[in-house]
């Protein structure tokens, strides 16, 4: 790959038919590779691919040494791939006994090596140290959002405080008969005085806002509870305000039993406030910023120290992907992942509808057979539910991919599962199933991007590496998310949101190696909360739960 690469094209794998342009090129352009000339029959833009041979309806399509589509149209050589000229195609997969050899990277520069985290006494290390506030149904919302309003202010958490200044600005200028839409922006002003957090071993109140806990089906009630069980469970909280009204389908009881089912030693704080026997919602808005404040004085007493890397657990996604997401972000991502499994910590990749077309490499690295059959199964009953409402895993690219060089549904998932490197798979999670095992686990959740950072948290991730081609601003309450651009272009135009740019592999700067050993840094420096990721300091909590129904 390296040689290519100082050049304008790359052949990710030798048996791949066609290049990636890595910049512009132009129609009539010459492109030698392996010895011939490539006539380009059309503009390639940055990212889209062009065929190294002719071809028929029918034939097949290689990327990554895997089939990522077939030719709907004759092609010249040189022609562009489109949505016109190649339909989504992928291998059949299914279990068959293989001796998967997996060759470790070298972790000798970080063997040893610490990160200072929060030691909760089940033996877990949380990266973060977050009080949590969890509705049992959405009629709590308003509440939590007058309660949210209260403490972010007042206690130094709000990232508001420059709009409600700016906003003033306005207010003055409009006043005095200004016009206000050639409004020069005071940019001294408007950068705001952020306050200082009167709790420093707290690094967050934080905030699970949801539509669900009644009105749906018991079902999905009890699907809720387990997510928000294993919120509360998670390393990096270390208590919760839960308030419920009374009378819905999700009763704090049921909620309560699932976080002991999920984890006896649970031994956290918790508070609960029931409106329906509260004297007003005023009294119960008072008692719950009373008690959580009392509660939030003792976490504040717990301070970080050393943990081994082992003790970590990293998520790995990708979203607002592109055409060099599979060969920048996300192969980086996945040395990251075999570093972190080679020092004994734990990884998860998620994502079901985004391994399409990389399922037989899935499965032939599983561990045995009945993990490898878990996976299979969860594959196959997930896409027959998309293709039961029409859909199916073929129609997962976005509008934004597409017009960046995604052309097909198995040309995204084998790139994206570059995340998850090479090591083997120990185990395959459903849905909020907790990790137990160290090494690469596989999480059952959707590719929306917050849905599947909601999943992955729920099974334990306590840092979500998140690589993007065009630029999301997700994030997680309970988990740092770590931003990783797959190009320079995108991190200096949204620096505000990206922590980390991988477009140096693109230039032929950095190796792939060097870039994954670099990400693993920052994840050592944000576990330690030496470093906030932008999505942490912007309070990016997105939060949707998944309520197994047909997402992409």
């Amino acid at each position: 790959m390296s040689d290519n690469i100082r050049k304008n094209f790359l052949q990710i794998h030798p048996d791949d038919n066609v290049l990636v342009a890595l910049q512009d090129l132009f129609k009539e352009d010459v492109i030698v590779f392996n010895g011939q000339n490539i006539l380009l029959q059309d503009d390639i833009h940055a990212k889209h691919k062009f065929f190294i041979n002719a071809m028929a309806i029918g034939d097949e399509v290689l990327m990554y040494g895997l089939l990522v589509g077939k030719a709907t149209l004759p092609i010249l050589k040189g022609g562009l791939m489109t949505t016109e000229n190649v339909h989504h195609a992928a291998e059949e997969y299914g279990y068959r006994k293989v001796d998967y050899k997996w060759h470790k990277p070298d972790v000798s520069a970080f063997e040893g090596r610490t990160f200072n985290g929060y030691h909760r006494e089940d033996g877990r290390v949380g990266t973060a140290n977050y009080w949590l506030f969890v509705p049992t149904v959405f009629c709590e919302n308003r509440n939590l959002d007058v309660i949210k309003e209260a403490l972010h202010n007042t206690l130094g958490y709000s990232v508001t405080d420059k709009y409600k200044q700016f906003t003033e600005q306005l207010l003055d200028a409009s006043s005095q008969g200004q016009d206000i839409s050639t409004f020069e922006i005071d940019e001294i002003a408007f950068a705001g005085k952020p306050k200082n957090r009167v709790f420093k071993h707290v690094d967050g109140i934080k905030f699970l806002n949801h539509q669900g806990g009644c009105g749906g089906t018991r079902q999905d009630s009890s699907l809720l509870s387990n997510l928000l069980a294993a919120y509360a469970d998670h390393p990096n909280v270390a208590g919760i305000t839960v308030l419920s009204l009374g009378c819905q389908h999700l009763q704090t009881g049921s909620f309560l039993n699932d976080v002991f089912a999920r984890n006896p030693l649970f031994k956290k704080k918790v508070l609960v406030f029931e409106q329906q026997q509260s004297q007003s919602e005023d009294q119960l808005i008072k008692d719950a910023i009373l008690k959580t404040f009392v509660e939030l004085k003792e976490i504040n007493k717990i301070e970080r120290s050393p943990a081994p890397l082992s003790k970590l657990c990293v998520g790995v996604k990708c979203g607002g992907s592109d055409g060099f997401s599979g060969i920048s972000a996300n192969p980086a991502v996945g040395y990251t992942s075999d570093l972190l499994v080679a020092l004994g910590a734990k990884v998860l990749l998620a994502e079901f509808p985004e391994l399409c077309g990389a399922e037989q490499n899935i499965i032939d690295r599983c561990v045995d057979q009945p993990t490898a059959e878990k996976f299979i199964r969860l594959m196959r009953e997930y896409d027959a539910q998309a293709h039961a409402v029409g859909s199916g895993f073929h129609m997962n690219p976005s509008p934004g991919n597409i017009k960046d060089g995604l052309i097909t549904d198995a040309i995204k998932s084998t790139g994206a599962a570059k995340k998850a490197g090479t090591s083997p798979v120990v185990d395959v999670l459903d849905y909020t199933e907790p990790v137990t095992k160290a090494g690469l686990s596989l999480v059952c959740t959707p590719g929306n991007d917050v849905e599947a950072t909601t999943g992955k948290a729920a099974s334990g991730a306590t840092l979500i590496l998140f690589t993007t081609g065009l630029g999301t601003p997700t994030g997680n309450p309970v988990c740092p998310v770590i931003k990783i651009a797959t190009n320079t272009s995108l991190a200096t135009r949204m620096g505000d949101i990206i922590d980390i740019d991988a477009g140096a592999i693109i230039r032929g700067e950095k190796t792939i190696e060097e870039m994954g050993a670099e990400i693993l840094e920052y994840c050592i420096l944000a576990a330690s909360g030496e470093v906030i990721p932008k999505a942490v300091q912007l309070n990016q909590d997105d939060f949707i739960p998944w309520k197994r129904g047909v997402s992409l």
